[in-house]
């Protein structure tokens, strides 16, 4: 018997690869004798690095600049000549200050201070997992971390975050980093917004970082005016949204870095949940598999679409291996489970009443899980 444990974090209470840990200490107690494997996932947001280096990747410490600034300790992981690079980890809402929202100043440098340290040290092909964002400076801070100049009318430096690309007049990118042109850079996201308008990065996804709709109407103002910008920059004709890019599929994603990653990277788009069971090598180890066990903190709508469960059901379907998931809590029907290939739930809410001991301390009812879970094979 062999039972792959693939489950996504439980953001806020516990890691991916100590979730996986303890349902898999459940399942060998409960069934001696089985032989369980351990392969923490991510969807390309915060928990990425977690996954990568769980998945034989080397974590290489790199210290950034935060969303608002401050230095922070973070990193890539590296594996032969890719660099899988977590945006969160460096720049995103989980780094920002005491949790203080900066909807108008923070900025995606961090995150493009990172991606200069892999290339710096030789890497080629990027995977950037941009999920988790604090910012809507449309990539401008990670670019400015490339070696791109970003002036206003006056040739002065603009200030870093969305609010301050009102401001923008000039775009110099002679000073990209010169690796950036032998390199593949992929992205790792299932946003599918587009970066201007109601859909765009600044009314959508604005408001969870702090915007008020006042600031949502500045932010995507000056997105508008940096895609302009930046299209005269690349010898681009400007459209109606300025770059062509601004339109394209997920370029709205983290506050607009999908749309400097494609204007000026050259990005492709994957989903992040497909991208990272490809580097984790999931396929492979699917193989021979009589049980796949996933999950995450909520199963919910979002769960549904493109989060790291489905994913994994999708892929242990097509392989005609069942499927099971554990959660924090179980919000979705039977029917539903059953719709994205899940066979069973088993949520710690079923087995302990206090909410906040289960995201306290969730490894003990893990291995509770783990059992009940041995008990049906």
């Amino acid at each position: 018997m062999k039972v792959l444990v693939a489950p996504d974090k439980f953001k806020g209470s516990m890691r991916a690869s100590d979730v996986a840990a303890h349902v898999a200490a459940g399942i060998r107690a409960g069934a001696p004798g089985t032989e369980v494997l351990a392969v923490p996932v991510a969807d390309g947001g915060d928990g990425t690095l977690d996954a990568a280096v769980a998945a034989g990747f080397h974590l290489v410490p790199v210290t950034a600049a935060g969303p608002t600034g401050q230095p922070v300790s973070t990193g890539y992981a590296r594996q032969d000549r890719t660099a899988v690079v977590e945006l969160a980890d460096a720049c995103g809402l989980v780094r920002l200050p005491g949790g203080v929202l900066a909807p108008l100043t923070a900025s995606s440098v961090g995150v493009g201070q990172v991606i200069a340290a892999a290339l710096d040290a030789g890497c080629r092909r990027l995977v950037l997992a941009i999920g988790g964002s604090a910012s809507t400076d449309g990539g401008a801070g990670m670019l400015t971390a490339l070696g791109a100049r970003i002036l206003d009318a006056d040739g002065q430096p603009v200030p870093d975050g969305g609010g301050g690309l009102e401001h923008v007049a000039a775009v110099d990118l002679t000073g990209l980093h010169p690796a950036l042109a032998e390199t593949d850079v992929v992205l790792a996201s299932d946003v599918d917004n587009p970066l201007l308008g109601d859909h765009g990065a600044a009314a959508v996804y604005g408001p969870q970082k702090g915007a008020t709709p006042d600031d949502v109407a500045r932010l995507d103002g000056a997105l508008r005016v940096w895609s302009g910008a930046l299209a005269r920059a690349l010898g681009v004709a400007e459209g109606p949204n300025g770059h062509p890019a601004a339109e394209v599929a997920g370029a709205g994603a983290a506050g607009g870095v999908g749309f400097a990653a494609v204007a000026v990277l050259h990005a492709t788009a994957r989903p992040g949940i497909e991208l990272m069971l490809e580097l984790s090598g999931f396929a492979t180890q699917l193989g021979g598999a009589d049980l796949v066990v996933t999950g995450e903190g909520s199963l919910d709508e979002q769960t549904l679409h493109g989060k790291a469960p489905a994913g994994v059901a999708a892929a242990a379907r097509a392989a005609g291996v069942p499927v099971v998931a554990v959660a924090g809590r179980n919000l979705l029907s039977t029917d539903q489970l059953t719709a994205a290939g899940v066979r069973q739930a088993y949520a710690l809410t079923d087995i302990e009443s206090d909410v906040q001991r289960c995201i306290d301390d969730p490894g003990p009812l893990l291995e509770r899980l783990g059992r009940r879970i041995a008990d049906s094979l």
